[in-house]
């Protein structure tokens, strides 16, 4: 790999560096070095990222829920087209992307996922065929700051790029504004559960005006509204252009994974997949990095569910399965989670009236009062391994922020917690 033939030799020297730092990290038990590694080489050559995707045919995935799931699901889909490069452990930031291209350089086909924030740089150096844009949504105000900065931000980007293909979701009207002068779009209603960041228009401020059959529009600017979608789907299957219909059987649960997979075989289809083969293909994407993940421990079956904001709450509590033994909700209020846990009193814990709750994590004390207020049963136990032991025998669901779900992934397998298959279908 550090001969890199074709390469610049500071290209050379960047990878050379990077195999180095990787080899130090796992020799140290600091984990796999993959990050380091795409740190070092982005000191070394701050051009490397276009280097290494030169000559790949490139979508990137972006949106502020779904991102891992939905790269995942069109890697799969994208088989058909030729080895893909893609990330294992969602890593979407600058290192983690170019970590991944250092370690596929044999692979011309690449299906990355990107954080929000990345996007512009990220299509300016890697000049993608598709853009796949899922939803726009309130996330780490302290890091990313007010979403209709970030919608600008995208706008002006794909902007740059007027022979990229957006793969958009026509039902966020935040994507859609991002999308919407871009001369190569493919529209996709993949659903918006969550319209609380979009009440205005992001063009106008103006009110936008919802019906009851899914459409929407700008009150100041009769011609931005919501397009008509060229990919759809419904509770069986996917639907698309010249008639195409094929089943749709996602095997990762919720209404919004439907609505991921219609996106992923969408953008396979524009890079050139069969979208029979693609509709197939994103059926066999299940466990994504512990998300959705099924695990046996003594007494208890676990299954594990993540999410980080207000519109990834609202979806994963209703995939919770309420007949289950046992909830345990797990919270911390870490960096990588946003400090700032306020947007707990926007998430609908009314619906566990009827269940009893185990609040957890480092910010178990602010969950707990949340759940007061919203009227459900709970105790208090900070830490989540311990709640789960404590809760009675049987099946146990776990709802957990970014660091929770991280640190408790790691004791599960601390604990010899032993993987099962995850549930398939909607729950």
């Amino acid at each position: 790999m550090s001969n890199a033939p074709g390469l610049p030799a500071r290209t050379r020297l960047a990878l050379a560096a990077a195999s180095s730092a990787r080899w130090a990290s796992r020799a140290a038990g600091r984990g796999k070095g993959s990050m380091i590694g795409g740190l070092v080489a982005m000191k070394v050559d701050p051009s490397i990222m276009a280097r290494l995707g030169a000559g790949r045919q490139t979508a990137l995935v972006t949106g502020t829920n779904g991102k891992s799931t939905t790269t995942r699901m069109l890697a799969a889909a994208l088989a058909g087209v030729g080895p893909v490069a893609t990330q294992a452990d969602g890593a979407n930031m600058d290192a983690g992307i170019i970590a991944t291209l250092s370690l596929t350089r044999g692979k011309p086909v690449a299906a990355l996922e990107v954080d929000e924030l990345h996007v512009p740089h990220v299509c300016d150096a890697l000049d993608p065929r598709a853009l796949v844009m899922l939803n726009l949504s309130r996330d780490q105000l302290d890091r990313v700051g007010e979403i209709n900065i970030i919608e600008r931000r995208l706008r002006e980007g794909i902007e740059r790029h007027p022979e990229m293909t957006v793969v958009a979701n026509c039902d966020d009207v935040l994507v859609t504004s991002a999308a919407f002068d871009a001369p190569n779009v493919v529209w996709v209603a993949a659903g918006a559960g969550w319209v609380g960041d979009s009440v205005s228009c992001p063009r106008t401020g103006e009110p936008i005006i919802r019906s009851g059959d899914g459409q929407w529009r700008s009150t100041g600017d009769e011609s931005f509204r919501r397009p008509t979608p060229d990919w759809w789907f419904d509770d069986e299957k996917v639907y698309g252009p010249d008639g195409f219909s094929a089943p749709l059987a996602p095997a990762v649960p919720g209404r919004a994974n439907r609505g991921n997979a219609t996106q992923a075989i969408a953008a396979a289809v524009v890079m050139g997949a069969d979208p029979a083969d693609a509709a197939a293909a994103v059926g066999t994407v299940g466990e994504v990095a512990g998300r959705y993940g099924s695990y046996r421990l003594g007494d208890h079956t676990i299954r594990t569910l993540l999410a980080k904001n207000p519109a990834g709450w609202q979806e994963a509590l209703s995939m919770i399965d309420q007949d289950a033994d046992s909830l345990v909700i797990a919270v911390n209020g870490q960096v990588p989670d946003g400090e700032d846990l306020s947007w707990l009193w926007d998430v609908r814990f009314e619906a566990f009236e009827t269940m009893k709750v185990i609040a957890s994590g480092e910010r178990a004390a602010d969950l707990g009062v949340r759940l007061l207020y919203a009227g459900a049963e709970h105790t208090t136990v900070p830490d989540p391994m311990t709640a789960i032991a404590q809760c009675p025998p049987g099946r146990v669901e776990v709802l957990a922020n970014y660091t929770a779900f991280r640190d408790l992934g790691t004791a599960l397998e601390r604990a010899g917690a032993e993987p099962i298959a995850a549930v398939k279908g909607d729950a």
